[in-house]
């Protein structure tokens, strides 16, 4: 994805907009800054297992219509395109509420290159996209699963995007959002 690179036909595209930023579990060859339009990083997935229950959901994150997203782009070799796609989907189809697609994703020099990626399947039960900072705020201020509190994982994604350079406006007020909830629930004596 540098303008040297030598990319075969067959090395495939990344885009990342979650944990896979920064914690991809894949080799890649290379990992740059990319922007996609048409899609925005959102809460809209419902989690019962790991972050939230059935009684108490969580959300966690997912790419939504609308708007445009900063994330990463990794370039994957040829030689590694099938295992890594393999991996990807036993990693981001557990519960099949994505939909795997191609996006065209923006890199800093300019060029626009292919990537794959997962989307929110907005016909899934488990799709809540449009709810407002206020409602998302209390679910994740509440919900706790296998793999700790929905906050913990608000504060991680925020913590990751910040160290990346990523200001991500919404994110933060929904953070803001949680944290007054919490200091009105549990006011400091």
């Amino acid at each position: 994805m540098t303008p040297d690179a030598v990319v075969s036909p067959a090395d495939i595209g990344i885009f990342g907009y979650g944990s896979l930023m920064w914690d991809p579990g894949f080799a890649f060859d290379e990992a740059q800054p990319a922007l996609v339009r048409g899609w925005h990083r959102a809460f809209c997935v419902i989690s019962h297992h790991y972050r939230g229950t059935k009684e108490k959901p969580g959300l966690v994150l997912g790419l939504a219509r609308g708007g445009a997203c900063r994330g990463r782009a990794f370039r994957v070799a040829a030689a590694r395109a099938e295992a890594t796609l393999a991996y990807l989907h036993e990693r981001e189809m557990v519960h099949y509420v994505y939909v795997f697609r191609e996006v065209t994703a923006e890199l800093p020099d300019g060029r626009r290159v292919a990537a794959k990626t997962y989307v929110a399947d907005t016909a899934h039960d488990r799709y809540r996209g449009g709810l407002t900072t206020e409602h998302a705020a209390a679910m994740i201020a509440e919900a706790r699963g296998i793999g700790g509190t929905n906050v913990d994982y608000l504060e991680n994604t925020i913590r990751h995007l910040d160290e990346l350079g990523i200001r991500e406006g919404a994110l933060h007020r929904l953070r803001d959002a949680v944290r007054s909830l919490s200091r009105t629930r549990h006011p400091r004596a």
